[in-house]
């Protein structure tokens, strides 16, 4: 479960309305209760008032029963959200210094995408319909009955000019139709 999620997005909302009085709750460290602190503490505390046991799964000692668990909570719940923001900030860092570097991030432009590849086994009737001149929505249009999923305009695009052949056929049929 993400902690950058919002509660609605993580579904923190459905699992609170699941549980009832006496119930237990069991999650694998403080840090993926919340995104921050004051979100953790105020779920811990809606927990608490619900008189909803919590477990943490590698940190028992933060059982919500003991006499200072609200304040072990609380500074837990702090180092958390300090330890996620020094990474952001470290993840950030190292980026711009690649960058900077000439590193280039993301995916390569007009590397093939998942859904690319899809299009492997029809490579050689793509070529075929190119040379003849054939549009490459009229080619999506005739391959994509075919296909468990229709792909997009785009993926067939991105696939025809990640290819040097497609897409040097494709470059030599527009000039010779201008």
């Amino acid at each position: 479960m993400s902690s950058r999620k919002t509660p609605h997005e993580r579904r923190i909302d459905k699992l609170l309305e699941r549980l009832s009085s006496g119930d237990y709750l069991l999650v694998a460290e403080l840090s993926r209760l919340g995104r921050n602190m004051l979100e953790t503490l105020n779920i811990i505390n809606t927990l608490s008032e619900r008189d909803i046991r919590l477990t943490f799964v590698r940190q028992p000692e933060l059982s919500t029963s003991g006499s200072h668990a609200k304040l072990l909570l609380a500074i837990y719940s702090y180092f958390a959200e300090a330890e996620r923001d020094y990474i952001s900030l470290r993840t950030k860092q190292g980026l711009a210094a690649a960058k900077a570097n000439g590193a280039q991030l993301g995916r390569p432009k007009g590397s093939r995408n998942r859904d690319g590849r899809t299009l492997d086994p029809f490579r050689e009737e793509i070529l075929k319909y190119l040379r003849l001149g054939i549009p490459l929505a009229t080619i999506r249009k005739i391959i994509n009955p075919r296909l468990s999923k229709p792909l997009a305009y785009n993926t067939y695009w991105l696939y025809v000019s990640s290819d040097d052949e497609l897409s040097q056929v494709t470059k030599t049929t527009s000039s010779q139709t201008e």
